[in-house]
């Protein structure tokens, strides 16, 4: 017997002598499949879950303050007064930063005859930091004769310490607010919390007590060359462009570095005889480690301006690339220098710079999750072929085909309820739910039916 579904699969089945067998194996092999099916709802519904209760993560939002005001050219109701303050995702140590103080709209009193301005003094205390700016700042404009004051904000400049770690705290104090032509009228409002505060974290920054100012020890490659001007000894600074400060997990990071031949120098960085004029490469490389990085290859970067037997004094800017695999804090340290064109050579007039091994300044910067990629799903084996027997009883086949008519379509109401986004916003984990639910149903109704028909038999 064949039954065909409407989506073009069959299932066939045999009968042989015994004859009632045939309804049996059908409605059989029937529940086994619904009882598939109930496995695919059992996962529908848990990535319906999943999907409907995991959200990506978000940069923080930023953090708002009650305050309770009094006096000065506005009213004031009985709600607390709410202002907010916003820094960056995340700080250099050694850096600055702009921190803004959002205030909420205002009503005056009696309104300013005259077009004009907002005044704001906040009152702030930095943990790890020290505001450069403080005093009064300009604020939201005000039209004439309107007694609405928009929202608006003020900044002020933070200065991060070079020993910062961890994070920096800012808390805010009392706010005096006024108007720019009336400045003899002040309000003042009180912080509801003495103790909350915005914290932003040390996402980059140089760590150590070392210095980046690298004492080389240079020769050259091949012992063989004798130059009177090595082996020498080179101070070179090196120092990192924008450290990152969104770096992920698994994703590949670029950082620009200059090198810089110290005028201060014990000795010089000399062409010796043979060195390319033209063709020459410089090639820095970066001791890494933390959050899962392997040693980044050589930056490289073309030397310009070379004269044989003359100083070499500019060296160029070259790109690191690193990839961390893990979260954590990543630290790059100053390795040695090749001059010449290849980092490999051991022959011809190839310069080696050596740098010490201790007293250097460690550059990090800080790892945050990435973003996973789900795997794949594996494909399901293939069945093993079932052996068959051959026996002598001979077989009847009997086929027919059974079509199933899906019922008709829900219809949707002409004026539906306005839900919102809908199909706008991607899927939604309640379709996987729902889709999940039935599929369970239909499991249990096969199962139910697989029992009463074997206990029907029995």
């Amino acid at each position: 017997m064949t039954i065909g579904w409407n989506s073009g699969t069959t299932v066939d089945t045999a009968l042989n002598g015994d004859g009632p067998v045939l309804t049996s194996q059908a409605w059989r092999r029937l529940a086994h499949k619904t009882s598939a099916l109930g496995l695919m709802g059992t996962l529908a519904v848990s990535v319906g879950s999943v999907v409907g209760l995991s959200f990506p993560a978000e940069a923080a939002a930023p953090k708002t303050f009650s305050y309770t005001c009094q006096g000065g050219p506005f009213t004031f109701g009985a709600t607390p007064l709410s202002v907010t303050l916003t820094g960056p995702d995340s700080v250099a140590a050694g850096g600055t930063f702009d921190l803004s103080v959002g205030i909420p709209g205002l009503t005056q009193t009696t309104p300013a005859t005259q077009a004009t301005y907002v005044q704001a003094t906040v009152a702030l205390t930095p943990t790890g930091g020290t505001v450069t700016d403080p005093g009064v700042k300009q604020g939201a404009a005000v039209t004439a004769n309107t007694a609405a004051v928009p929202a608006g904000e003020v900044k002020y400049k933070v200065s991060v310490g070079a020993t910062t770690t961890g994070k920096v705290s800012i808390k805010p104090g009392e706010i005096k607010l006024g108007l720019l032509t009336n400045p003899s009228s002040v309000a003042t409002c009180t912080p509801a919390s003495t103790t909350e505060v915005l914290d932003i974290p040390i996402g980059t920054g140089g760590g150590g007590t070392g210095t980046d100012v690298v004492a080389y020890k240079c020769d050259l490659v091949d012992t063989t060359i004798n130059d009177p001007a090595y082996p020498a000894d080179v101070d070179i600074k090196i120092t990192p462009g924008t450290l990152p400060t969104n770096a992920k997990a698994n994703d590949e990071v670029s950082i620009s570095w200059t090198s810089t031949i110290e005028t201060s120098s014990l000795d010089t960085l000399k062409a010796p005889t043979g060195f390319p004029a033209s063709g020459g490469k410089y090639f820095l490389n970066m001791k890494a480690s933390g959050a899962g990085v392997t040693q980044p290859a050589a930056a490289e970067g073309a030397l310009t301006n070379v004269v044989v037997g003359q100083d070499i004094t500019t060296l160029p800017s070259v790109t690191l690339k690193v990839k961390p695999t893990t979260t954590g804090t990543v630290t790059l340290t100053p390795g040695d220098l090749i001059l010449g064109t290849s980092a490999t050579a051991t022959t011809g007039s190839v310069i080696k710079c050596v740098a010490p091994t201790t007293g250097l300044k460690n550059f990090t910067f800080q790892v945050a999750a990435g973003t996973g990629t789900s795997p794949s799903p594996s494909p399901s084996p293939s069945p093993s072929p079932t052996p068959t027997t051959t026996t002598p009883k001979p077989t009847k086949t009997s086929t027919a085909t059974v079509t199933v008519t899906p019922p008709d379509k829900s219809k949707t109401p002409k004026a539906g309820a306005d839900t919102g986004a809908g199909g706008m916003a991607g899927p939604d984990g309640r379709l996987f739910v729902l889709t999940g639910t039935v599929l369970i149903a239909a499991a249990a109704a096969g199962g139910l039916v697989l029992r009463r028909r074997t206990a029907g038999r029995g």
